[in-house]
């Protein structure tokens, strides 16, 4: 072979591994292109991963729901609120008297709508929002005419009442401050033999005339006529009729009057229904007061004078299904001309009204409640015009 070949040769061989070389670079750059994430000119590669991100977004937020199907337990429990204060009276009264109970705190199931409405808030469900508009039309309707002030100034008698309490520590003082609100005529309910003396002897200067018939008694400044008991069934069951007329008598817990004003005569009613217990077995027990309040509306609708006046510690809301007889026909004033709910027990923290002032055949001017006394029950008081 001569030098020319051999030289050939040799410039044969390193083109071959030249180019074998630049084969494997290649492949190299190729494989490390693609294992890095960069094109060729050395710039990272980020397409395929932003649409897996985006991908994965989308599926996230299809998986998170809306405004409009978060909180769906909200959405329930609201719409159970506002059907249990729409159809409060289809609720039985078989088990436990629940019906009553529910009728008796009726007011204080709005107090649920902030709750929930601040519970759809935090879970920011705009159907848990929009399914609380059923709760607040509803208490408003049954409710919001109390919220504002609907008296009137004037009135030609203005009439109170007062659960004066059997534990009162101090009823000498209780009667100066009723003496001192300058009502006319003046009702009290659970008086003990013990202090009725003492009432009668504060209260005699403020009020000439007065009557009292076991455990309820009604002052006046007007002259009093025609006044007797009302049997508001306290005794029942099957040795009722065999308790002497005395005993009865000292505890008999309503009266009827006649009180003689300008106007005319004015048949004034007093009466303290029997009490209600919440018990762990029979629940919201209301026997007595129920028997109670047929009794005095049987009374009332048999009353033959027009205009009537019923004051007295009834034990029970005007909501309450058991007064149905009663309210048919007769308004309440605290309805008529109050300011607010009036609530009168217990004196501590007011929940409810159960002390009542009644009307039929007058027109209730003004509604209100008294400071506390030493009894456990506010006094309540209007003012009624013919």
């Amino acid at each position: 072979m001569t030098q020319m070949d051999t030289a050939n040769t040799a410039d044969t061989a390193n083109t071959a591994d030249a180019a074998n070389t630049a084969a494997v670079t290649g492949a190299a750059d190729v494989v490390n292109t693609a294992g890095s994430g960069q094109d060729g000119s050395g710039r990272r590669s980020t397409g395929a991963w932003t649409w897996l991100a985006r991908i994965r977004r989308g599926i996230h937020r299809g998986a998170r729901p809306g405004p409009w199907k978060r909180g769906p337990v909200l959405v329930a429990l609201a719409l159970l609120l506002g059907l249990l204060m729409l159809g409060h009276a289809e609720i039985p009264n078989r088990i436990g008297n629940l019906g009553s109970l529910v009728e008796s705190l009726l007011p204080w199931f709005g107090l649920f709508v902030p709750v929930l409405l601040a519970g759809a808030l935090w879970r920011r469900s705009a159907s848990a929002v929009v399914a609380l508009l059923l709760p607040v039309v509803v208490w408003l309707n049954l409710f919001g005419g109390l919220l504002g002030d609907k008296s009137h100034p004037g009135g030609d008698l203005t009439v109170a009442s007062h659960n004066v309490d059997a534990d009162n520590p101090d009823p000498a003082g209780t009667a100066r401050a009723l003496a001192a609100s300058g009502v006319d005529v003046l009702a009290l309910e659970e008086l003990t033999q013990q202090a009725t003396g003492t009432y009668e002897k504060v209260l005699a200067k403020t009020y000439p005339y007065h009557a009292v018939r076991g455990t309820v008694g009604l002052w006046s400044r007007l002259p009093l006529s025609d006044t007797r008991t009302v049997d508001v069934k306290t005794d029942q069951g099957p040795l009722a009729d065999t308790i002497p007329a005395d005993v009865k008598m000292a505890y008999n817990r309503a009266l009827r009057t006649t009180v003689a004003t300008d106007h005319g005569p004015l048949a004034v009613y007093v009466a303290h229904l029997g009490s209600v217990r919440v018990l762990p077995r029979t629940g919201f027990w209301t026997a007595q007061r129920d028997a109670g309040a047929q009794a005095l509306a049987q009374a009332v609708a048999a009353e033959r004078n027009e205009r009537v006046v019923l004051l007295g510690d009834l034990n029970g809301t005007m909501d309450d299904r058991a007064f149905a007889d009663l309210t048919d026909q007769v308004r309440s004033a605290q309805d008529v001309a109050g300011d607010g709910f009036g609530f009168s027990w217990p004196a501590k923290f007011p929940v409810a009204r159960i002390d009542q002032i009644l009307v039929r055949g007058v027109r209730p001017r003004s509604s209100w409640v008294l400071p506390a006394t030493g009894s456990d029950h506010l006094p309540v008081a209007a003012g009624i015009s013919w």
